[in-house]
């Protein structure tokens, strides 16, 4: 849902600065070199043949951004459409500034009401890349531009163009923390209810005590440690990490507090968690893009796992990295029946499972990242954390 609002709200930032490009460039070369032009009074050269020529080319480019555009918009695609117009527009009126004044003998006055709205309006897409593109790349065209016509007047515009980028960016550095600080207290209130939501599950089975938490803190060490995540990434991971078990709550109490075996039946009844999970969090934004760890992080390497006997790499990777990260602590924390299991024997249990229970992969970085394991179990007091069932 999250993606989906970012996407359209792209396109409509996207949309927007089409039409404020292509009818600002448009009227505003009509006005400089036609109607303009037609004054007596002002000193106005029509250029070169040569220029006059490149002119039609220049609006025959222009002009194909527009299809090029639409294309892209249609096959989500949109992030790349700013860029290939700024290029587009750099590109040619670079060129129609060195050919119009490198033989011309007027001083060079140019300066594009385009060259504004394209610093100015950067800020829209919110993103410093394409304003640090902008900026940068309007101030190399005129220094560029003056390394060719020899005037120094060339410098007036540059000055220009840093004061509008300096004030884009004043703009989008103020954009910027809005947004952060609209995200933090989105994420404060998101996992607020997230806790409040294990704290239930744990009033109904009290061995799940604490277990989410160190689940959540093992398996974000974890995919960390792989190297594949960026932070913003890892998120929502970590409150799917605490939700994994959330399915529990519709298991009768008579069966996930039962001291003893489970016969099959009651079993079966177990392994209906992780799907009753998933459709819980189903529609929940920030949470649902990672539905596949609550899904699947009981799936099995060997595809002997549940609730769908997924095998090897068909098993989501976060779903395969929570696994490891739920068997520890399911094997150091104490059920009902037996005791916790010492660090070391959990260890090699780990190392056992490679390649049957676990991915090859995330059992040897497992045995890479285990200090910091030890470490992480430590922050979190075990008193209470005993384990409930459907755990192996």
């Amino acid at each position: 849902m999250k993606k989906t609002t970012f996407i359209q709200e792209e396109k409509n930032s996207t949309v927007l600065f089409l039409w404020l490009f292509f009818v600002v460039f448009f009227v505003y070369d009509i006005l400089y070199y036609d109607l303009f032009p037609k004054f007596a009074w002002l000193d106005f050269d029509t250029g070169s043949s040569g220029w006059y020529d490149f002119m039609f080319i220049k609006y025959g480019i222009i002009i194909g951004l527009i299809p090029i555009s639409i294309y892209l918009i249609k096959k989500d695609k949109t992030e790349f459409v700013k860029y290939i117009i700024f290029f587009g527009y750099f590109s040619t009126n670079l060129f129609s500034d060195i050919m119009y004044y490198k033989d011309s003998s007027l001083a060079y006055t140019s300066g594009n009401l385009v060259e504004i709205i394209f610093i100015l309006f950067s800020p829209i897409f919110v993103t410093k890349k394409f304003t640090y593109y902008v900026s940068f790349g309007l101030i190399i065209k005129y220094t560029l531009v003056g390394l060719f016509i020899q005037d120094p007047v060339v410098m007036f515009p540059i000055i220009i163009m840093i004061v509008c980028s300096t004030i884009a960016f004043i703009l989008l550095h103020r954009i910027l923390n809005y947004i952060k600080a609209l995200k933090y207290s989105y994420d404060e209130q998101l996992e607020g209810i997230v806790k409040g939501v294990i704290a239930t599950l744990e009033l109904k089975d009290p061995y799940t005590r604490g277990h989410s938490e160190r689940v959540a803190a093992y398996a974000m060490n974890m995919a960390e440690a792989t190297g594949k995540f960026k932070p913003s990434e890892l998120n929502n991971y970590y409150y799917a990490c605490l939700l994994h078990d959330i399915g529990k709550v519709n298991i009768p109490d008579a069966i996930l507090t039962k001291p003893g075996k489970l016969t099959d039946e009651e079993f079966d009844i177990i392994k209906t968690h992780p799907v009753v999970g998933a459709e819980a969090i189903r529609d929940v934004e920030g949470i649902a893009d990672n539905i596949d760890v609550i899904t699947h992080h009981h799936e099995r390497w060997d595809g002997k796992g549940y609730p769908d006997g997924l095998a090897g790499e068909n098993i989501p990777f976060l779903a395969r990295v929570t696994a490891v990260a739920d068997a520890f602590d399911a094997m150091t924390s104490s059920r009902s029946y037996r005791p916790a299991l010492e660090f070391e024997v959990a260890y090699q249990r780990i190392l056992e499972g490679q390649g049957s229970q676990f991915d090859p992969q995330m059992v040897k970085l497992f045995k890479q990242i285990y200090p910091d394991w030890v470490k992480i179990s430590k922050t979190y007091s075990k008193g209470m954390g005993l384990k409930g069932r459907g755990e192996k």
